[in-house]
């Protein structure tokens, strides 16, 4: 929450100009795509659009070279833009769940204050009906969904994400030997069972206990 992120580029537009400047010059020179952080509406994100067209059409005037069918995403980490995937993407090549702050907004939880860090819970059934809502509502529409956030690079939550139909998960590098593994072993007939489960589930360390248990079946690894 706060003046941040898109808010925050939108109001200081030199700045985000000079950043989408940037990111289409880059381009140029590989596979570049382009999110906007914390969307929570079509007007943010056809402001943020607009503006990126202006950067565009500058860029094309000054002769610079850039990827004119660079793709367009918008992160979905906003309770309110969870609500309108069918809108949002519209306006988008894809999309992307960012699960720290959308876990964050559901439970009214800060994970900095000790007070109440306890309450944040990733496998709390309202968490898990939001992330298949998004996912089915961009199925729905053709549009790609990936998952960014600490759940994404955790190997516990993997046959709950790719289950539910997620296309892509964002890690860090560490984890790739130990995901791959996990993903060459797992049947999306087995994942999508697992998803079933949990979702008939009400009790949050049951859910997570039942993920553990996969995990452990296909890894043979003992998971605390």
């Amino acid at each position: 929450m706060g003046f941040r992120a898109i808010r925050f580029c939108l109001e200081n537009q030199d700045i985000f100009k000079t950043q989408l400047r940037a990111i289409l010059r880059a381009s140029a020179h590989g596979n570049v795509k382009l999110m906007y952080p914390m969307i929570s509406g079509l007007s943010e994100l056809r402001r943020a659009n607009a503006i990126l067209s202006e950067v565009k059409d500058a860029l094309q005037a000054e002769g610079e070279p850039f990827d004119e069918a660079i793709q367009v995403g918008a992160m979905v980490e906003v309770p309110s833009a969870a609500t309108i995937v069918d809108l949002l993407a519209r306006d988008t090549d894809f999309l992307s769940i960012g699960t720290n702050d959308l876990i964050q907004y559901l439970m009214a939880v800060d994970r900095l204050n000790d007070r109440v860090a306890h309450l944040y819970e990733p496998t709390h059934p309202a968490v898990l009906r939001t992330l298949k809502a998004i996912i089915d509502g961009a199925h729905r529409v053709g549009t790609e969904i990936s998952i960014c956030g600490e759940i994404a690079g955790d190997p516990i939550y993997l046959s709950l994400l790719l289950g539910m139909g997620a296309h892509s998960i964002s890690l860090t590098p560490a984890m790739l030997p130990e995901v791959k593994y996990f993903l060459r072993n797992m049947s999306a007939v087995d994942a999508r069972a697992v998803v079933r489960d949990v979702m008939e589930m009400e009790d949050p360390d049951m859910i997570l206990s039942r993920l553990k248990e996969f995990h452990q079946s296909i890894n043979g690894i003992a998971v605390p």
